[in-house]
């Protein structure tokens, strides 16, 4: 016997029921309501008996549907959202199904009603709708209970479930605590407010500041390795990022209880005993494991400490154990939303609709091109930037820069296809890059720089591929994001610049297993260690790929056993 599934309201089945058994629907109504929750309800890949018939439990949810994964048209996703939206909303007014959610049982209502300010209750009423839809009176409330409840709203909901709104709804009960009649006695436990900054940078000791100024200027000079290779000074972002994180180290050996006149130099904020209890705060804070940021602290504090010299033997031991103890923790693979993307671009038809892109956007292109050839050049623009990502992911300082007949030119002829090359003092890591460009992506940029680019000259003679304004390239922000904000929404799939470069990684050696030196040489990663490290999570996908095929194709299963 199969368990009905229930929840804490009336679901979509249950609206699809009032639906057929209406008779003042015409038929043509019913079916169209009741085809769009059904198509709604599969959208959202879940069964319609668990899908909450409130409008405002599903309007978040619908709105962030796109047409394109579901094989629908935009006209098609629109009209199941109107659809469904009227048939939640006659579905309210017909069953008196509450707008925000189950009603509060006796116990809770007669909480409810002495909460006099429209805020408290505002905040509170979510928690009682929930523990009345599971049957939970007030005095069972705990920590466990709360964590029910926040995972509820994180499910199901569009509205805020971290730390800061648990925070807030533990005050507001607590609150109420003595005040109300009746009100259970148990305190929530009230996430921590992240701690002030502390002190300022005007406050900190004038030898200290005297150091970090050198050392950051040091930083932006053209410098010499131990071995004696030539490294190119940091960029402003990096050297801003540097000043960062030792002010924030500063603040944070302050909180621990330090002296600030105590950290009269780098030296003083580098020394092991210093240093051990700042990594001592932020490991703390992370949790069990150190987080990337404090693994990182701990090679920087090593860093220093040879840069500023004056540590003994000792001393400069004792960080190293320090740096060596944190990097047993460094996850070497991709972080969660990075093998999330991963994984959809390994599903069967969503990057060929990225690699389709370019050709279809240069098609609208040339329908705006007389009218509107300021907005045509735009998405020509865009198109040109993602038919070269797909084939040479460069980094995204790389793309916005590009100099016709410098970095793209034609070695053949005009004939021939296109070269995109960039000297190693041009890439990140100091290594050449070089991509032959096929015809379909030569053919695509050759049309952008007839006929489109023109319009983006702004009465300029520039060399950019991507001209912007007052000579200057395209802002790399400003076109990242135009760039990620088309593909998503002409294919459903939000993809960084620099996430190319991963599905790049991926791509490869999904067609071409542990040929990792082919990553490196596309990627232009200096060490092959690097490249296997970084796509290590990989393995397991295509193990799990190759026993399928095993278990599916190599295994008899014509012979069944006695």
């Amino acid at each position: 016997m199969t368990k009905k599934t229930t929840t804490l309201e009336p679901s979509f089945a249950d609206a699809i029921t009032a639906i057929r058994s209406a008779t003042d629907l015409s038929a043509q109504t019913e079916r169209h309501w009741s085809s769009s929750l059904a198509g709604i309800a599969r959208a959202f890949d879940q069964p319609m008996e668990l899908v909450p018939a409130r409008f405002s439990a599903v309007r978040a949810r619908m709105a962030a549907l796109h047409h394109v994964p579901l094989g629908w048209t935009a006209k098609t996703l629109s009209n199941h959202r109107s659809n469904a939206k009227a048939a939640l909303l006659w579905f309210a007014k017909e069953k008196d199904v509450l707008p925000n959610g189950v009603a509060l049982s006796p116990a809770w209502e007669g909480l409810r009603v002495q909460l006099k300010n429209p805020s408290t209750r505002y905040r509170l009423l979510p928690l009682m709708r929930f523990c009345s839809g599971v049957h939970i009176g007030p005095d069972a409330v705990d920590e466990t209970v709360v964590d029910r409840f926040m995972d509820h709203r994180a499910r199901t909901t569009a509205r805020a479930s971290g730390a800061a709104s648990r925070r807030i709804l533990a005050r507001l009960w607590n609150a109420q605590i003595g005040r109300i009649n009746s009100w259970p006695e148990l305190h929530l436990v009230e996430p921590r407010v992240k701690a002030l900054a502390g002190p300022a940078w005007e406050d900190f000791p004038e030898d200290l500041r005297r150091d970090v100024e050198a050392h950051l200027a040091g930083l932006a000079r053209v410098r010499r390795n131990k071995a004696g290779q030539r490294i190119k000074g940091c960029k402003p972002a990096t050297i801003t990022t540097r000043k960062r994180e030792i002010v924030a180290a500063v603040r944070m050996a302050v909180r621990e209880g330090i002296p600030l006149d105590r950290l009269a130099s780098l030296k003083a904020l580098v020394h092991p005993d210093v240093a051990e209890k700042i990594i001592e705060a932020y490991w703390s804070k992370d949790g069990d494991l150190p987080k990337t940021y404090t693994i990182n602290l701990g090679g920087r504090f090593v860093a220093l400490a040879h840069l500023t010299g004056g540590l003994d033997a000792d001393a400069c031991r004792r960080l190293e154990d320090i740096r060596f103890t944190l990097e047993e923790y460094r996850d070497d693979g991709m972080t969660e939303k990075n093998l999330a993307l991963i994984r959809l671009v390994l599903t069967d038809g969503v990057w060929s609709r990225v690699a389709m892109l370019p050709e279809q956007l240069m098609q609208q292109a040339r329908l705006l091109r007389r009218h509107a050839p300021v907005r045509a050049a735009v998405l020509a623009q865009i198109a040109v930037a993602v038919a070269i990502e797909t084939v040479a992911p460069i980094r995204l300082g790389n793309l916005a820069s590009i100099r016709l007949d410098e970095n793209l030119n034609k070695p053949g002829g005009p004939d021939s296809n296109f070269w995109l090359t960039f000297s190693k003092y041009d890439v990140k890591n100091n290594v050449r890059l070089q991509f032959k460009l096929d015809a379909v992506v030569t053919a695509i940029i050759d049309e952008c720089i007839h006929d489109f680019r023109p319009a983006r000259m702004h009465g300029s003679n520039t060399d950019w591929l991507f001209p912007g304004e007052a000579g200057e390239h395209k802002e790399k922000i400003s076109f990242s994001t135009q760039i990620v904000e088309r593909v998503r929404k002409a294919t459903g799939l939000r993809i960084t610049l620099h996430q190319y470069r991963h599905a790049a990684g991926a791509l490869i050696l999904k067609h071409r297993p542990a040929e990792h030196e082919l990553v490196r040489r596309i990627l232009g990663h200096k060490s092959l260690s690097t490249t296997m490290k970084f796509y290590l999570d990989l393995n397991t996908t295509q193990a799990s790929e190759i026993f399928t095929n095993i278990v599916r194709n190599k295994l008899d299963f014509s012979r069944t056993s006695a």
